[in-house]
């Protein structure tokens, strides 16, 4: 027997308390029909029996006709409510759909949706909660009716086609806000008049750097572009570096929160106007002052555990994250 398909129509789920009720009724009335051969108990049957079946018949041919897209779901953290909406489509020619409510995993909460107009659309605010990070594909929303009368509860799972990068969880706390500081130079650079001209060390290019710092006689002599940083340069500039190895004896949860600090430590590097590098195995991602940390966030809500051991450069005074002997992070 095949399997039946996600969004198509799923029937009744269950008699409510006022169809059991109808229902007990009518075998009443059905029952003194019969023992009395009373005509109108048998017209007063068939006008009871024929509203159950337009009941039924109304609401499958409502639901039948709904199609839903997910709109306007942006930046998304794991642990936090966004806000997006449903478009809400009704392509049916006859029926109006009233009292919908969708339901989700991905909701935070059941929506009520009170008319959805025949041959109209509507736009419907939801809030979404994501529990883990990582690439979400949303494909799927069950939509619920006791339209028009009450007496059935009916489903029909929807189909809908959305990608969503969920990025890592910000731990919140001022103790966490503490564990993270001081950040390299903050201080310092606070009281330099200049940008600062003595050379602070090298380093490899990072997409969104200025040609103007590219020291050309090293590069030529490595095959690389190599980018020269002066003392205050250095001290505005945050570098971050996630080792995604996870030995055997760590689990899932000390990874995701080996990788929550490292996006906690970032957010709060951004949220106080520095810039920040971060290196993950065959990706670097600068963050500029005037920049959005999205491309950080999502290389961080994207990576991978690996279980084997990866060589990474790391530079002077980089903070480094990785699951160490017993600690969750470390930073060096």
């Amino acid at each position: 027997m095949s399997a039946t398909k996600p969004w198509t129509f799923d029937g009744v789920v269950r008699l409510t308390k006022i169809g059991t009720t109808y229902v007990i009724f009518t075998i009443v009335i059905g029952i003194a029909a019969l023992n009395t051969g009373n005509n109108a108990l048998y017209i007063g049957v068939t006008f009871m029996l024929g509203c159950l079946l337009l009941s039924g018949i109304a609401s499958k041919g409502g639901l039948k006709h709904l199609s839903v897209e997910v709109r306007g779901i942006e930046e998304v953290w794991a642990g936090r409510q966004s806000d997006a909406f449903l478009r809400i489509r009704n392509s049916s020619r006859i029926w109006n759909v009233r009292d919908v409510v969708m339901v989700s995993n991905e909701l935070a909460e059941p929506v009520l949706v009170p008319i959805i107009p025949r041959r109209g659309e509507i736009d419907i605010s939801v809030s979404f909660l994501f529990r883990k990070r990582g690439s979400v594909h949303l494909e799927r929303i069950d939509s619920y009716t006791r339209y028009p009368f009450g007496f059935f509860l009916k489903k029909r799972r929807l189909r809908i086609d959305s990608d969503v990068v969920v990025y890592p969880r910000i731990r919140e706390g001022e103790g966490l806000r503490e564990r993270f500081r001081p950040i390299t130079g903050e201080q310092s650079i606070a009281n330099r008049p200049g940008p600062g001209s003595e050379l602070h060390s090298f380093r490899d290019y990072v997409r969104g750097d200025s040609l103007r710092h590219v020291y050309w006689k090293k590069s030529a002599s490595l095959g690389r572009w190599i980018m020269k940083q002066t003392d205050a340069e250095a001290a505005r500039i945050v570098h971050i570096v996630v080792d995604p190895y996870k030995p055997r004896s760590a689990s899932e949860d000390d990874f995701e929160e080996m990788i929550s600090s490292a996006a906690t430590f970032a957010h709060e590097a951004i949220h106080r106007g520095l810039d920040v590098v971060l290196s993950l195995p065959r990706v670097t991602v600068r963050v500029a002052q005037s920049q959005p940390g999205a491309p950080l966030f999502r290389a961080l809500a994207l990576v991978d555990a690996s279980h084997e051991a990866i060589d990474q450069p790391v530079d002077r005074n980089s903070v480094i994250f990785t699951l160490g002997r017993g600690d969750v992070s470390q930073i060096a």
